[in-house]
């Protein structure tokens, strides 16, 4: 990734509890064809002092046989986006922009045991379903032969992240009208990511008013 800003920098941990808050993004690899890359669901856990990803592929991915413990791979995880006209700052002569959160992961690849999927599926549903408002679900409610069939069609991935980069650009270099216009409108917006974009923002500078009617 790169940083276009200091200001913009997600420190390291932050960017990890980040990642782990969405839990889906896009593995990315590259092999004599070019890139492969697969939307996925992740669990990011920790491992002697080094965070993991594991993820899960369909067995057929062509991604499973580059997790060869040599192979680097990425892990894009996207947060909210805005496109900002360059008429709804204060200030005059601005250039329109793009407000973004984005972490990138990367390291060694692994592919684990077949034997290993339930564990992966375990923590994977437990994670998921923790985010819903109900009794979570889990694999043990499943008929056997089913989630064994299911199982067995996968294989998973552990990614030994040794690279963490991410970046939130929240408008940290403009000046406080700027900030407090943009955040303005984006809190109007009917978008929902934009609303979530205008309190970040808002939390950046709390001392500022913002009137959002």
């Amino acid at each position: 990734m790169h940083v276009l800003r200091p200001q913009f920098r997600i420190e390291e941990q932050r960017a990890l509890e980040f990642a782990a808050q969405r839990g889906f993004g896009v593995i990315v690899a590259a092999d004599d064809r070019g890139p492969r890359a697969s939307h996925v669901p992740f669990v990011l856990g920790e491992h002697d002092g080094r965070a993991i990803v594991q993820v899960h592929f369909t067995a057929k991915n062509p991604l499973v046989p580059l997790a060869d413990g040599a192979r680097r791979f990425l892990l894009i995880v996207a947060g909210d986006d805005a496109y900002i006209s360059n008429d709804w700052y204060s200030s005059r002569d601005n250039v329109s922009t793009w407000l973004y959160e984005a972490v990138h992961l990367s390291g060694v690849a692994h592919l684990r045991e077949l034997d290993e999927n339930r564990e992966h599926g375990d923590a994977l549903l437990a994670v998921s379903e923790a985010r819903l408002p109900k009794q979570p679900w889990d694999l043990a409610q499943m008929e056997p032969g089913k989630r064994e069939s299911m199982l067995a069609a996968i294989r998973v991935v552990d990614l030994v992240v040794d690279q963490v980069e991410g970046q939130a650009k929240l408008n940290q270099h403009k000046s406080d009208a700027d900030h407090v216009a943009v955040a303005a409108r984006l809190a109007r917006s009917e978008e929902s990511a934009h609303r979530r974009l205008a309190r970040k923002m808002q939390a950046l500078r709390p001392w500022l008013g913002y009137d959002v009617s």
